[in-house]
C-alpha cells in the first residue's frame, strides 16, 4: 500500500491507478502562472521574447513594463491580450487589443513607455549613466486593467535589464588639449573602426549612442561642443570652432586603437551640420557619414570663420508656437533661412552619406534639406554617394530601437519654461527607429570595416 500524507490541498487532489507500466499518478495540480523574458540581461537594441504560460484559457489579461529613469522618474507601458486556448500568450505571436499598443507588437511594451500618471511635464527618457542599466519590471495582471488603477490583481512577474554598454566596453573621459568627450571602446586590443558622434544644441554630453556603437564593435567619441562646463564659456552657444572638430577627429585617428582610415561621423539635429562642415572643410577625410534629421548649414548666425556661433536664442524670427505654447524650431533650418555664409559646399562631399528624414519632424525641416543635399549632388556628378532614408509618421529624434519617443519634451528653464516639438507618432516612429538602426549598422559596416 502506497501512503500519502501532507497532500490535502484544495489546489489540487491527487488518485492512484494500477497498470502494466506500473503506478501512474493523476493530479489536478495547476502550476502557478508564470511570466518569462529572454533574455534578461540584453542591449538595448536586442529583441526580447516575453512570454505568459499556466493562465486560464481565452481570459483578458494585462502586460505592464515599469522603470525608473535615472532622473527618478517613473515610466510605464501597458498592454491588453487574451489568452490563448492552452493558456498562453506570446507577444511575438499575440495581438494587443488596447492599451499603450494596439496589434503584434513584440517590443511594443519598451518603446511603449511613457511617464506615469502625476510625473513632471515634458520628459524625455534618456541614459545619463551608462555604466548601469535600466532595469524593467514586466508583470502579468489579471483582467484588462491599467497599471494606475488601485486594485489589480498581480499574477506573475520577471525583472529585465536593458544595457547601452555590452561587458567588456571600456569607458574614458577625455580632456585634452581643449577637447571634451567620453570614448568608448570595444572588448579587444583592436585596433578598431571608429565612429565621432555628434548630437544637437541641446548641449552637454550625451553618451549612450556611442556606448552602444562600442557594443558593436566600433571605438565611439561621443563629442561636446555646447553647454558643458568644461567648455569655454559662456555655454549658451557654440564657442568652439573648426579647429577644435578638427583636432577632437586626429585625436579619434590618432589612437593606437583605432584603424585611422575607417573612422565615420554619426550627427543628429544640428548635428548634421557640423558632420557636413567637418567633411568639407576641416581638413579631414572621414570614410563616411550618418546624418539624422538636421540641416545643411547653421540655424544661429556664426561670429566668425571657423563656426562659432552666437546664443541661440537671440534670433526668434522663424519660432512658431503651437495652440499649447510649444515652439517648433522647423522653420529655422529652412534652406533659405540658414545663415548664408554657413552653408556647406555639398559639391565638396568626400565620401558616402546616409540622410535619414523623419516625415514627421517638428523641429527641423528635414524633407527640404534632404531634397537640396540630393539635387546638389546630382548637380556635381555625385548622387551615387547618397543614400537616402525616409519614414512617415516618424519625429526628429530617431534614436535607437526599442526606446520610447517623446513627441514634445521641456527645452529650457531658463530666462523661461519653454517645451519644444520633436513629432512623431509612437507605432510609426518605433518602426523607424528599429529600421533605420539596422540600415545605419549596415551602411557602417560596409564603409568601415570592409
Amino acid at each position: 500500500m502506497i501512503h500519502v500524507s501532507g497532500l490535502q490541498s484544495s489546489m489540487f487532489s491527487n488518485s492512484i491507478q494500477r497498470g502494466r507500466g506500473g503506478v501512474r499518478w493523476n493530479s489536478s495540480f495547476k502550476p502557478a502562472p508564470l511570466l518569462t523574458a529572454a533574455p534578461v540581461r540584453a542591449l538595448i537594441d536586442e529583441h526580447i521574447s516575453i512570454k505568459g504560460c499556466f493562465l486560464p484559457p481565452q481570459s483578458p489579461i494585462t502586460m505592464c513594463a515599469q522603470m525608473q529613469s535615472d532622473e527618478g522618474d517613473h515610466w510605464e507601458a501597458f498592454a491588453h491580450y487574451n489568452t490563448n486556448a492552452d493558456g498562453t500568450v506570446n507577444l511575438t505571436r499575440d495581438h494587443s487589443v488596447g492599451g499603450s499598443y494596439v496589434g503584434c507588437e513584440p517590443m511594443g511594451l519598451f518603446w511603449g513607455l511613457q511617464p506615469a500618471p502625476g510625473s513632471r511635464e515634458g520628459l524625455r527618457l534618456r541614459k545619463k549613466n551608462v555604466e548601469t542599466p535600466y532595469v524593467m519590471l514586466l508583470s502579468l495582471l489579471e483582467g484588462h486593467v491599467s497599471p494606475s488603477e488601485r486594485k489589480i490583481t498581480e499574477l506573475a512577474a520577471v525583472t529585465t535589464e536593458r544595457w547601452y554598454m555590452a561587458p567588456g566596453v571600456r569607458r574614458t573621459e577625455i580632456r585634452q588639449d581643449g577637447v571634451v568627450g567620453t570614448l568608448f571602446l570595444p572588448p579587444g586590443p583592436g585596433p578598431f573602426p571608429a565612429v565621432l558622434d555628434l548630437w544637437g544644441m541641446g548641449g552637454g554630453l550625451v553618451e549612450y549612442r556611442s556606448a552602444l556603437f562600442a557594443s558593436k564593435g566600433y571605438a565611439s567619441f561621443s563629442l561636446a561642443y555646447l553647454g558643458h562646463k568644461d567648455l569655454p564659456a559662456p555655454h549658451n552657444r557654440v564657442n568652439v570652432g573648426d579647429p577644435y572638430f578638427k583636432s577632437a577627429y586626429h585625436l579619434l585617428q590618432d589612437h593606437r586603437q583605432v584603424v585611422a582610415d575607417r573612422i565615420g561621423i554619426v550627427g543628429l539635429s544640428f548635428g548634421v551640420y557640423l558632420s557636413l562642415r567637418i567633411a568639407t572643410r576641416a581638413g579631414v577625410k572621414p570614410s563616411c557619414l550618418v546624418c539624422i534629421n538636421g540641416p545643411v548649414g547653421s540655424t544661429i548666425k556664426l561670429t566668425d570663420a571657423d563656426g562659432r556661433t552666437e546664443n541661440f536664442e537671440n534670433e526668434q524670427t522663424h519660432w512658431q508656437f503651437d495652440d499649447q505654447g510649444c515652439v517648433s524650431f522647423k522653420a529655422m533650418s529652412l534652406p533659405a533661412n540658414l545663415s548664408p555664409e554657413s552653408k556647406v559646399k555639398l559639391e565638396d562631399l568626400p565620401c558616402p552619406l546616409m540622410y535619414i528624414v523623419g516625415e514627421d519632424d517638428l523641429s527641423a525641416s528635414s524633407m527640404e534639406n534632404a531634397n537640396l543635399i540630393e539635387q546638389t549632388l546630382r548637380a556635381a556628378g555625385k548622387c551615387q554617394l547618397l543614400t537616402l532614408l525616409s519614414y512617415p509618421g516618424a519625429g526628429h529624434l530617431i534614436e535607437p530601437p526599442y526606446t520610447p519617443n517623446s513627441r514634445v519634451s521641456l527645452w529650457s528653464f531658463k530666462p523661461r519654461k519653454l517645451y519644444t516639438l520633436w513629432g512623431g507618432h509612437p507605432a510609426p516612429h518605433a518602426a523607424a527607429q528599429q529600421d533605420a538602426w539596422e540600415k545605419i549598422l549596415d551602411f557602417m559596416d560596409s564603409h568601415l570595416r570592409r
